[in-house]
């Protein structure tokens, strides 16, 4: 998977994780940068409960919370490479799955979705019209589908 233009400064910060290229993440930590995630690409921004940003972004205003965000956004690197790994666990152990995804996510696009096809037999896909955060634009039908799905998995 490639990641897209979005993850570029954190991929910055991967190559070089100098104090600079943290600090230049620190946009990332911001409430509107908070407000963003569980907004943009939504039908209805306007649905979304204030409470999820704000419970988010208090936790993150919290003291040295940041730079554990910022750890975090360093440590992810290390997830890119073990991709291969897990399709290749997929592909041989084949585990049930549902895959419910936001298609206007710009943090982890659609096409990032697509690739499980390949790997896993028993899989039900679905993009929704969403984004990052489907849960809080979809969570009932999500967790209705949940019920379904591991109703019929774990008899």
């Amino acid at each position: 998977m490639v990641l897209p233009e979005f993850w570029d400064p954190i991929k910055a910060y991967w190559a070089d994780p100098l104090v600079a290229n943290g600090d230049a993440l620190r946009g990332f930590l911001t409430l509107d940068a908070t407000k963003w995630q569980f907004t943009h690409g939504m039908q209805d921004p306007s649905t979304i409960s204030p409470d999820n940003f704000w419970h988010v972004q208090y936790l993150l205003d919290h003291p040295g919370n940041q730079e554990v965000q910022l750890e975090m956004f360093l440590d992810y690197g290390t997830n890119v490479g073990e991709y291969p790994k897990w399709q290749a666990l997929f592909r041989e152990y084949q585990p049930s799955t549902l895959l419910r995804w936001g298609k206007n996510d710009v943090i982890f696009p659609e096409d990032g979705a697509h690739p499980y096809k390949a790997d896993l037999v028993d899989l039900e896909f679905h993009t929704l019209d969403t984004d990052h955060f489907a849960l809080a634009e979809y969570g009932d039908e999500i967790a209705a589908e949940m019920k379904i799905f591991l109703g019929r998995v774990t008899e």
